[in-house]
């Protein structure tokens, strides 16, 4: 859902192999540990062939088994019962690199967004800040929706939810255009 705090270049070992992919950032990496880990459950540094389905879909992957084999393949690792972090890592950064943060941002936008109606309103805000255990004022969510809502209709769309959660992390200096809040 967010972007990372900050950008650092952590590739999975590649074997020899050279190339131009798209590194890991520090959060991409972070996710795949956690959702290694939920397997890994004796710590032992492994987890079991058959689990990389299942560890896939913590990430959010839907993967077929014909394309488990293709990475077992890649890593070498054809028949063999146990997988590495470090393997882990390898199947996993093409698919975390390849992901389309547009897609992903308006998932979470269609959570906010329970009415259908394209747009973030004050009710929305709050329902979601009070699930999620929030104790925020009506000031503050208020706040929330100025701050984000570029055209003035007291509501946050779709274009403007992307800019706010793209900005999220990054120095948030870099993506304003006026000085109106100051």
């Amino acid at each position: 859902m967010s972007t990372s705090r900050f950008r650092q270049g952590l590739s999975p070992p590649r074997r020899g192999r050279k190339s131009a992919k798209p590194t890991l950032d520090e959060e991409g990496l972070e996710e795949i540990k956690e959702a290694f880990q939920l397997f890994d459950t004796e710590g032992r540094g492994q987890i079991d062939i058959k689990e990389l389905k299942a560890a896939f879909r913590a990430l959010g992957f839907q993967v077929k088994k014909a394309e488990i084999r293709t990475m077992m393949s890649d890593v070498d690792k054809e028949g063999a019962d146990n997988i590495t972090f470090d393997e882990f890592v390898e199947m996993c950064g093409p698919k975390m690199t390849s992901r389309d943060t547009r897609d992903e941002i308006m998932k979470v936008f269609g959570l906010f967004d329970d009415d259908g109606t394209g747009a973030i309103s004050f009710r929305n805000l709050r329902r979601v800040a009070s699930e999620l255990g929030e104790n925020l004022t009506d000031e503050e969510l208020q706040e929330m929706i100025d701050e984000a809502d570029r055209d003035g209709d007291g509501l946050i769309n779709e274009d403007e939810f992307f800019r706010v959660m793209k900005k999220r992390g990054d120095n948030p200096l870099d993506d304003l255009d006026s000085d109106d809040d100051f």
